[in-house]
């Protein structure tokens, strides 16, 4: 019976431990979405929806005003969630608003 010199046994558990590790990176590069009473969140007035923005507290939100369109906004502007310069690791709503919302350009 052949048995693999001890050189080769190392380098395919190697390999195996390398896929692993890249499965687990991958894994945690799928951020997690920010939730509108996270502390960030509140302090900036995030929300999913920028039609459910409370006017009479934010009288400067525009309809038009989307995360999708801010110059914070990381992703394309037909991803659903991506990440923003202001929620770190998190990702947010295109549809969502939140007061640091800045226009591109």
């Amino acid at each position: 019976m052949f048995q693999p010199s001890k050189p080769r046994r190392v380098f395919l558990m190697q390999a195996v431990a390398a896929t692993g590790l890249a499965g687990a990176a991958a894994g945690a590069r799928a951020q997690t979405k920010v939730e509108e009473g996270d502390e960030n969140a509140v302090a900036l007035g995030y929300k999913h929806d920028t039609t459910k923005v409370d006017g009479k507290k934010y009288p400067n939100h525009k309809a038009d005003q989307k995360c999708h369109n801010c110059g914070f906004w990381q992703g394309s502007a037909t991803d659903t969630w991506a990440g923003c310069a202001m929620f770190g690791r998190k990702q947010i709503n295109g549809a969502g608003w939140c007061m640091a919302w800045k226009k591109i350009g």
